[in-house]
Parts: structure tokens; sequence; C-alpha cells
């Protein structure tokens, strides 16, 4: 009625009124956006929309918003509107229309990036073959025949059969029509491998079509498949102990062991070691070595190095292990565990030196896998040799490459710890040196940009004061510790756009300068908010003064 007698205001009015009653009513929503494009006010319907959105209506409302701005040739907008649909509605059917919007506007590198991201946005748990086949003909479009080939692969080792048909079906056309004699071929091999997969699940003891699957893949895949196959085949043990159930099964082994020698070169590490170990239980130790010899001159690896080493303790040949421990940190000088392991055996013999002296060699290695660890057994090992002077020093060391507060801790409970052998000794310095470590990591963690760490580190200073120290001391960590303040900060998306805004808490250190001034305001807010309450008190009981100075 407004709408006819042109009283737009009004009838802006009535809208905004039936959308906020009502805001699941869709036609209210299609019926007011209609009315401000009618009217040309096209940033007031693209306003509308938004208010939509944010209660994340049905499917069609988003296409109706797309649509909108496509109409005003907005393909950036319409653009950001689906980055959020996909979102709300992560169907595959709604990331195939975003990546069909983009090629339809000849925006190819983008459509690629949206096929990828919904693949990862899926992952293996949910794979859809539709996506892959859309995919797909996008590639085949820009002419990708190889990216076409390497998507319908990848999708058909991952997809169980009974739901791949499409896959197959379109994978087969496209070969007929862009490939050569090879490519059908191996979609041929790859409809076997899925009837062979269901073969196998069906019936894991079936040890002949372990056998034909195990043909199909050593004359088509490369050796670490095939590894994989054999692998699971003979875990599937012949659940009852009588002979006639193991003779397929040991031909599995047989089988695996020849493969081994004569098509993959013999690089098995666990095959060196179960010859190794056979020649043991045949009491033929020097054949043994041999092997074990052998396999690291061929194909030097960890587990060959650590079984060979594993056995030369068993036989308490120690000088053998330490040639080998020698030869194994030449071959992987960044494996921590082994240098470890090397400076433990020392020990254990009572070379000190030597164990140090590894411990050093390890540090200064350019490149390490797990450093942490690393440092941690060397200092560890100092500790239990009572070498405290070289455990400070180490720690001095660590420091100069990380100022991480968890070092900083453990070098102060160190200290702490080493407050004992002190008394038995006649002298106690211990609680000024870790007094002292803490003040020095309070000031070189001052410019630290991750508050709750420092906040760790006073923590663990007030524990210790509280437990070891004065009043005195005990203050001076108190009037350190920072005030907890509840902020606000803006968030933006992925694309760039505002998010809206988040709540998140914030430390105010007194020591920092520049805090000094949110320092007393928060003081006066609290002093403030005192009186506020003081004030409420008096007014809810007026005559309590009264009645008490009577009294």
């Amino acid at each position: 009625m407004e709408m006819k007698n042109r009283q737009v205001n009004h009838a802006r009015n009535i809208w905004d009124r039936a959308i906020t009653t009502l805001p699941r009513v869709n036609q209210f929503w299609y019926k007011y956006t209609y009315m401000e494009e009618m009217l040309g006010n096209i940033a007031g319907a693209r306003q509308v929309f938004e208010r939509w959105m944010e209660w994340q209506p049905e499917e069609q409302a988003w296409h109706s918003y797309i649509n909108f701005e496509l109409r005003y040739k907005e393909v950036d907008r319409a653009r950001s509107i689906y980055e959020q649909f996909v979102i709300v509605h992560p169907d595959v059917k709604n990331w195939i229309k975003y990546a069909r919007f983009e090629e339809k506007h000849s925006y190819f590198a983008h459509a690629r990036k949206v096929y990828e991201r919904a693949v990862e946005f899926f992952g293996e748990e949910h794979m859809d073959e539709h996506l892959y086949v859309a995919f797909a003909k996008f590639e085949e479009n820009q002419k990708e025949f190889e990216r076409v080939r390497v998507i319908y692969r990848y999708a058909l080792d991952r997809i169980p059969k009974q739901e791949a048909q499409q896959l197959f079906k379109n994978y087969t056309i496209f070969e007929k029509k862009f490939g050569d004699r090879r490519g059908i071929e191996d979609i041929i091999v790859s409809k076997r491998r899925f009837q062979y997969e269901e073969e196998v699940k069906a019936n894991p003891h079936n040890y002949d079509a372990w056998f034909d699957y195990l043909r199909l893949v050593e004359s088509d895949a490369d050796a670490d498949t095939v590894r994989e196959v054999y692998e699971r085949a003979i875990a599937n043990v012949p659940p009852i102990q009588e002979k006639r159930h193991w003779k397929r099964y040991i031909y599995l082994w047989i089988n695996y062991a020849l493969y081994e020698e004569l098509e993959a070169k013999f690089t098995f590490a666990k095959m060196w070691l179960l010859c190794a170990q056979f020649e043991i239980r045949q009491k033929n130790l020097p054949f043994a070595r041999k092997a074990l010899g052998t396999s690291i001159g061929k194909c030097p690896k960890n587990k060959l190095f650590k079984g060979y080493i594993e056995l030369e303790l068993q036989l308490r040949e120690f000088d053998r292990c330490r040639k080998l421990y020698e030869k194994f940190l030449e071959f992987t000088p960044e494996n921590c565990t082994s240098w470890i392991k090397f400076a433990e055996l020392e020990t254990i013999l009572g070379d000190t030196d030597r164990a140090r002296a590894i411990y050093e060699l390890a540090i200064g290695q350019p490149r390490l896998d797990m450093p942490e660890v690393l440092w941690k057994s060397y200092i560890d090992f100092e500790i239990e040799q009572e070498e405290y002077e070289k455990t400070r020093n180490l720690y001095r060391r660590l420091l100069q490459r990380t100022q991480h507060v968890k070092v900083w801790i453990s070098f102060a409970q160190f200290e702490l710890s080493a407050r004992k052998d002190e008394l038995s000794a006649g002298k106690d310095d211990s609680l000024s040196r870790c007094r002292q470590v803490y003040e020095e990591a309070n000031k070189a963690m001052r410019n630290c940009e991750e508050k709750e760490e420092r906040l760790m580190l006073l923590e663990s200073w007030k524990s210790f004061e509280e437990e070891c120290g004065t009043d005195t001391t005990k203050e001076r960590v108190d009037k350190l510790m920072p005030e907890k303040v509840k902020k606000r900060r803006k968030i933006q998306a992925e694309d760039g756009s505002d998010a809206g805004w988040e709540e998140y808490y914030d430390y105010i250190f007194p020591e920092d300068a520049a805090n000094q001034p949110n320092l007393k305001l928060l003081a006066m807010a609290k002093l403030w908010k005192k009186q506020q309450q003081e004030t409420e008190a008096e007014e809810v009981d007026p005559d309590k003064d009264i009645d008490e100075s009577s009294s």
C-alpha cells in the first residue's frame, strides 16, 4: 500500500520491521531488495543483501545476491560473496559453481585455485568423484592434458571402486580422445588394481589373490608401492598352525626376498638385518658381520647402523661400536639421537673426557634435527658428573644461541638444585645466583614479543621467592607482575575484508616505561570503582553510620 502511494520511506520502515521481526521469512528479503533495486538504490539493496547474508540463509538467497552484483558488473564483489557462500554451504556442487563462475569470466588461474582449494578442503576422508570430474574437465578445456591425467589418477587411487564409476568412464573417454595406447593400458591396470583390492579386503587370507595383485604391481608400479603391497600381504599370517595352511603363505616371503634381490637390488634394510640374525643363529658371527658391513657399504641406512651397533653392544665389542658410531655420524651428522647414544656409551665405559668431546663435536654441527634434546643431554651429563661450573658455562653458551624462557627457567632451577651440595661443602651462594639468573632473564625478555613467556618467567620467579625468599624479595617480584587487561582488535578475513572484532587479553608490565600512563589509568579506574561501590553501599544503608556511632 505504501509503495503504491509512493511513500518510499514508509515502505522501507515496514520492510525493516518485517525482516527484524521475522528474519527467517525469505520472501520479505526478496521483496525488499527488489524494491530498492527498482528504485535505483543499488547501495541500499546491497546493504539489505549484506544484512540478509548475516543470517546464513538458503543457497538460493546467495545466488540472488551474486546475480545482483553480476547485473552491475561487480565481479570482485561476486567473488567475495562466493568465498563466504562455500564456507556457509560447503557442498561440492557449490565449490564447482564457484570455479565455473571464475572460468566463465576468463579468470582461469582463479578457477584452478578454487578447484585446488576444494580438493584440500574435502581432503581424503570426504572425496567426491564429481569434484574431480569437474576439475579434470576444466583442465581439459585449458588443453592441460597432463594435469587431467594426474587428477584422474590421484582420485582413482583414493576413491573406492563402487563410488568411482563416473571417474572411470570419463577417464576412459579422455584417453580415447587425447591419449595413446599406454594411457588406455593404465586405465585397465587401475581397474584391475581395484578388483584385487576388493578381493583381498573381502578375504585377507586369499593368498592366490595376493599373488595376482603382486604380479600386477611388480609389472607396473614403483618399488615403494610393491614393498607396501608385500608388507600388507605377509601381515596376514595363517590363523591355524597346520602345514597345509602355511604352504602358500611361505611363498609370499620367498617372492618378497627374490624381488628385493633381483629387482630392487637388495636395498631393503630389514632383509639385511634378518640375514645377519639368521647367521648369528647358525653361530656364524663373521658371516653376520660381513653381511652387515656389506649392507652399510651398499645402502647405508639408520636402521642398519642401529642394528649393527646393537649386535656389537651385546657382544661387548666396544671398540667396534666406536668405529660404527663414527661411520654412522659421518653418514648423518645431524642425527642428535646418535650423538647422544655415542656419548652415553663412553659415559658407561667411564671415559667422561671422550663423552664430553663427543658432546662438543655434536653441538658444533651446523645442522641438527633436535638441538634442544642434545643440549639438555649435555647439561644433564655435566650435572651427573657434578661439574657445576661446566654446567653454568653450558647454560651461558646456550643462552647466546637462544633466549627461550624455558632455558632461563631451567638455568635458575639448576642453581637452586645445586644448593644441597653447596650446603654440605659449607657455603651457600645458590640462592643469590638463582635470583641473579631471574634478574638477567627478566631484563633480557623485556623486548620479547611473546608476553605470555615473560609472564611465565615471572611466575616461576615468584614461586622461587615464596619458597626461599624474604619479604623484601617477594615484594620486589610482586611489583614486577603485570596487569591483565581485556582489549578488542579488528580481525580480517583471508581476502582482506573486515571480519568484525575479537576480544583478547593483554599484559601491561610496570617496568616498561611506555606502559606507565596505562598503569596510572588502571589505578585511577580501580580507585573510582572502589569509591562508586562505597557510595552505593552508603545509599543502600544511610543509617548505618548513625547506628554504629550511637552504639
